[in-house]
């Protein structure tokens, strides 16, 4: 039985990639790249900003040293956290608030498993700071999914072994990240059809979890 649920932010409880994408976008324009595409900002989910940015850098025939790619990384963040003040309550999605309530009532541990250094910011503009029992963000690790830092960081923090939690996710790093850990993987959104994932739904709002044997 499932003793913890580790959630990825962006995507699962939250939608931020709208925003996500006009800040690098504004980046990709102001370094001269026309061509940046909702398909390549899907390619940045789940994975660190550092990473993000060389999925933008990688349509650019320029080289930038390091110096020149954190300052690239540090105005889109700039901007990004510029536009979470337009969050609020109504930006988490559907059936998220439902779900913790029946983890809690079950007596089973949450977490926020995120990259983003942005998520303690992202869960108090939404209302969702203090409904979990630890967060693990970009701000505690040093590797991007889909390596599973991140994901154990958060089981550590909960006092729970990697065998008994699941990760919600919806990056397929994510859930290379949470197979990598030893955990179970829940994939919704961008990447229901995983093949890794342990189990599959549109969203947690279409999840019967009241019916799923790790709950029972």
């Amino acid at each position: 039985m499932i003793e913890a649920v580790i959630f990825d932010l962006d995507g699962v409880l939250v939608t931020t990639d709208v925003l996500h994408f006009k800040a690098w976008k504004a980046l990709a324009e102001e370094l001269g790249i026309t061509n940046f595409t909702k398909a390549d900002n899907a390619r940045q989910r789940g994975v660190s900003r550092m990473a993000s940015l060389e999925v933008v850098l990688e349509k650019s025939d320029k080289v930038y040293t390091d110096e020149e790619k954190l300052a690239f990384a540090e105005k889109k963040n700039t901007n990004y956290v510029k536009s979470l003040d337009t969050l609020s309550e109504n930006d988490v999605l559907a059936g998220v608030e439902k779900f913790i309530a029946f983890l809690k009532e079950n007596g089973i541990k949450t977490a926020i498993g995120s990259a983003s250094k942005n998520a303690p910011l992202i869960l108090e503009k939404t209302g969702l700071v203090g409904k979990f029992d630890a967060i693990s963000s970009g701000l505690d690790t040093t590797k991007s999914k889909p390596d599973p830092e991140v994901f154990l960081v958060a089981a550590k923090k909960l006092g729970k072994d990697p065998s008994v939690c699941l990760v919600v996710e919806d990056s397929d790093a994510g859930i290379e990240a949470a197979k990598a850990g030893g955990m179970y993987a829940l994939a919704v959104g961008e990447a229901k059809n995983n093949p890794l994932a342990d189990y599959c739904a549109d969203s947690l709002d279409t999840f019967d979890y009241k019916n799923c044997k790790l709950f029972n």
